[in-house]
């Protein structure tokens, strides 16, 4: 457990180090409050994703609640309508948040964001949220992005 702790730190310090701050849309976070959102590799807006490659998305947030546990959920949005987006891991506890969930604590949330070859490559929103075991957003969070061949 302490090898995947140390490696969790690791990646976390490693992404951190090359992530770019985004600029984002608070799309709702009921239960807690966004502090920084980073996108690596992602230097301008809209993120540029390549298809094949994969991004990690890593989320400083401050919780308002207390919870067990937590669930990312990840979305692309098209002309309005949310399509789901699977990502490696929607356990937020095993990406870098320590649960239990404590009320006025700061996390680092880290994950990845793959964009698969059979994406289309088109313009859209990509929605991430983090709930809480009571299914309120700790984080929610969107940015505009162009998934390019």
């Amino acid at each position: 457990m302490r090898v995947l702790a140390a490696a969790w730190l690791l990646l976390a310090l490693g992404a951190s180090a090359l992530a770019e701050p985004v600029h984002f849309k608070d799309c709702g976070s009921e239960v807690g409050v966004i502090k920084e959102v980073n996108v690596s590799p992602c230097s301008i807006q809209p993120c540029h994703l390549q298809k094949e490659q994969s991004y990690t998305v890593n989320v400083t947030f401050t919780s308002s609640t207390e919870s067990q546990g937590s669930k990312a959920k990840v979305y692309g949005i098209l002309m309005g309508v949310p399509v789901a987006f699977p990502i490696p891991e929607s356990d937020g506890c095993k990406s870098g948040v320590n649960c239990p969930i404590e009320k006025n604590k700061t996390y680092s949330y880290l994950n990845k964001l793959p964009v698969k070859s059979d994406y289309p490559s088109i313009k859209l929103v990509v929605k991430w949220e983090l709930q809480d075991d009571k299914g309120k957003c700790l984080f929610c969070w969107e940015i505009p992005v162009q998934i390019e061949s």
